[in-house]
């Protein structure tokens, strides 16, 4: 008796199972009856609003904009698998099975750089660093991130899970601070208890080297943003033009800007002439006086570079000497495009530096140290 009730119970047991898995092949069937595609196309007013890193795609019909399924979730032939991954829908076997799993073939592991344009002068890259499987979980200093989340590698960067990659961008400043009259020797110092590095100013060394040496370097200072100088995804900013390269003579002046199509930094240089070599300005301060600031030539004059000579003549200004110590520099002044004629007859075009005004000061360079040779007078005037 014992063993009939217990193989009664049994029995009632299988049946419910079977019966429960019945019941589910049916609504899978329904399901999928469901997701195939019709001769009328019936879509909402308006797209999905897709998750992070889940792509918007036009269905298996043809019809409508959908979220495409991602790796291991359900596909029919109208819920398409995300095809920006690589992934398909494997219906397995029997091949006319209406139902199957989103996948793809494993890609080895990769890098990726990206530069993204940013106002001002920073240009952010992000390394991105594949995942074994695109659309899958990131793994990223020994920790698993699922897709979409945020993470601190460290105080100093910021990174998200986007499909299997992962993207870092700096949570401290970029920014570059370059010399400028109020703060001549920027440094960027550890500051204890904080993360990021701070800027702070250097007291230049006092030179009392008299003579009338003029700067051979001078790193450049950068003008803030200029509001009408915005144009589409550009801030346009434009360093100050460097200190010649040459005491006298000609030389060659730099300056960065982002002033162009691309958006992107450039490096653009001029001729310049502080003062020509063989000049005896010293005779020409006048009694009582100390210095001769901005004198002009008497003659007009032709300039000369590799054998090839400016087409038109110029009376252009120089910037004179001192006798008590003190050295003259360019402040003020403009760029202007020239035409140098060769002797084989070939034009070239050149931009050279004409001066308006020189100021006369103490900040000289040591001498033999082009580290210490900045004088810290303003160029001002000259965005061309």
């Amino acid at each position: 008796m014992h063993h009939e009730c217990t193989s009664c119970l049994s029995l009632s047991k299988r049946s419910h199972v079977l019966m429960m898995f019945t019941c589910a092949c049916v609504c899978l069937w329904y399901q999928a009856a469901g997701q195939e595609c019709s001769g009328q196309c019936s879509c909402p007013s308006a797209p999905p609003q897709c998750p992070p890193g889940v792509s918007l795609v036009l269905d298996g019909c043809g019809c409508c904009r959908v979220c495409a399924k991602q790796m291991g979730e359900l596909c029919t032939e109208k819920d398409v698998c995300d095809p920006h991954k690589g992934l398909y829908c494997d219906f397995g076997a029997p091949t006319n099975r209406r139902i199957g799993v989103c996948t793809g073939e494993p890609t080895g592991p990769s890098r990726l750089s990206v530069t993204l344009d940013r106002p001002k002068s920073m240009n952010l890259k992000l390394n991105f660093v594949s995942a074994a499987r695109e659309g899958a979980t990131c793994v990223f200093g020994g920790m698993v991130y699922k897709n979409g989340e945020s993470f601190q590698s460290s105080c100093k960067y910021q990174c998200t899970c986007l499909d299997g990659a992962v993207g870092c961008v700096p949570l401290c400043s970029m920014d570059i601070r370059l010399p400028s009259p109020d703060c001549p020797m920027p440094k960027r110092v550890k500051v204890p208890g904080k993360c990021c590095e701070e800027w702070i100013c250097e007291s230049p060394k006092k030179n009392s080297f008299a003579g009338t040496a003029l700067a051979a370097y001078r790193e450049e200072e950068t003008y803030g943003p200029d509001p009408n100088m915005m144009r589409e995804n550009c801030l346009v900013q434009t360093t100050e033009w460097s200190a010649c390269s040459k005491t006298c003579g000609l030389g060659i002046s730099t300056r960065v800007t982002n002033d162009n199509h691309e958006c992107r930094l450039e490096k653009q240089t001029r001729l310049c002439m502080v003062r020509p070599c063989e000049s005896q300005l010293e005779q020409s301060i006048r009694k009582g006086k100390k210095c001769i600031r901005t004198p002009r030539v008497s003659k007009p004059m032709k300039f000369e570079i590799s054998g090839c000579t400016t087409t038109k003549s110029y009376r252009p200004k120089f910037c004179g000497v001192c006798l008590d110590g003190r050295c003259c520099t360019p402040h003020r002044t403009t760029t202007l495009p020239m035409e140098f004629k060769c002797p084989d007859g070939q034009v070239m075009k050149k931009h050279m530096m004409f001066i308006k005004s020189c100021a006369c000061h103490y900040n000289c360079p040591g001498e033999n140290d082009i580290f210490e040779a900045m004088y810290y007078k303003k160029m001002i005037g000259d965005m061309a």
